[in-house]
């Protein structure tokens, strides 16, 4: 049977996600859905040239008219929230009133836990629920689930990810590949590990380390940054000793924006200049993002992956990579792609499979070598080394 699938946001990852849709989630019809309407019209225009059939229709959106969401979202079987992470509860909240199954790109934690409140009545509804579910926090979570099947005991898990321009440039050697408010985001807070068996809470932008990829990425930096290991410490709590992610970037990176950090160019807290009262992070999004678009660059994503164990009484370590381009065919980049396909992946499976109801973690209701197998197909490629 045909389904019928939204997308919200028709900004870079939920284009990638609607095409991955219709190419793999047996789709009807996917509704495109963009607070700017001429947004979603071309993109969904771009789309049906890329399908070569009619399968996604533009439309306005409006998140916070609550019931144009709810008519929205009341036909469709599946929803795909890529709108900012701030608007994952309520939009769980009405796919719960409207029984349509939904993934999100989250991003954070301390939202994540609000819709996991809400789990009894998306149980009630009958349908599933799984935020989080990007490139990280996401994909790169599933690859220690894939661990955890293979080995016997695992010991420690170390994740890895960035994305990344192929030829970098000043003034951060980075150009922006998916939402500032994001990027920010995650450059801000705790993040959350398991060490030793216990969970702790690291600042970000600590624990600096350099570490090397294959021509042509070569050698870079990684850092912690908040949000990518969602409620994985939680879940591997007792199973895994050691479980971190770091965010990889080219080096100098860390140091200019560290700066900017302890100089509070990111706080939250209004400040009053003249007449005019903004968050230091308000402005910097503002004056930032036009220097580090770049949008004609291509990009590149590296996923790393190092889970350490027992197999059969000896030690193991198993390097599960990803390092993937933007695609000239198809014009996705390497971040939509990992990202957009990678979740949209998990909405398939939701709307095609049969899934426990309620709101679940990523990690604990999905195979991580079901995943893998899948994304393959998705052409997202994925080096095992053991």
């Amino acid at each position: 049977m045909k389904k019928r699938y939204a997308v919200l946001g028709a900004g870079r990852q939920g284009v990638a996600a609607a095409y991955d849709l219709a190419k793999f989630g047996q789709a009807q019809e996917i509704i495109l859905a963009d607070r700017e309407p001429s947004l979603a019209q071309n993109q969904a225009t771009r789309l049906n040239k890329l399908l070569q059939k009619k399968l996604v229709t533009p439309t306005a959106l409006d998140v916070s008219d609550t019931s144009f969401l709810f008519n929205l979202l009341k036909p469709i079987d599946g929803v795909f929230s890529a709108v900012p992470y701030f608007l994952n509860e309520k939009i769980t909240q009405m796919a719960i009133e409207t029984q349509t199954h939904m993934v999100d790109l989250g991003g954070n934690t301390d939202v994540v836990w609000k819709q996991h409140q809400l789990s009894s009545n998306a149980k009630a509804a009958g349908i599933t629920i799984i935020p989080d579910c990007g490139l990280m926090p996401g994909y790169g979570n599933l690859l220690a689930v894939y661990a955890l099947e293979t080995l016997d005991e695992v010991h420690s898990v170390h994740i890895r990810c960035g994305g990344l321009p192929q030829q970098p440039k000043p003034p951060l050697q980075y150009k922006l590949v998916f939402s500032i408010e994001g990027l920010t985001n995650e450059y801000f807070g705790k993040a959350h590990f398991l060490r030793n068996g216990k969970i702790i809470e690291v600042d970000t932008f600590t624990e600096l380390e350099t570490l090397a990829f294959q021509p042509p990425v070569g050698t870079c930096e990684a850092f912690t940054t908040s949000g990518g290991t969602s409620t994985c410490p939680w879940s591997f709590e007792g199973k895994i000793q050691n479980y971190d992610y770091k965010t990889v970037r080219y080096p100098g990176h860390y140091e200019k924006i560290k700066t900017c950090l302890e100089l509070g160019l990111l706080d939250t807290t209004p400040v009053t200049v003249g007449d005019c009262t903004l968050s230091p992070r308000q402005v910097f999004h503002t004056v930032v993002t036009p220097k580090i678009n770049f949008p004609e660059d291509k990009d590149l994503v590296v996923l790393r992956a190092t889970c350490q164990g027992i197999k059969n009484g000896e030690s193991k370590t198993i390097t599960l990579e990803t390092i993937d381009f933007l695609d000239d065919t198809t014009g996705f980049s390497a971040m939509e792609r990992t990202t957009g396909f990678s979740a949209a992946l998990v909405l398939e499976m939701l709307v095609l499979g049969n899934y426990p109801t309620g709101v679940h973690r990523l990690e604990t209701t999905l195979s991580g070598k079901t995943y893998l197998e899948h994304l393959q197909k998705h052409s997202i490629p994925v080096s095992i080394r053991k």
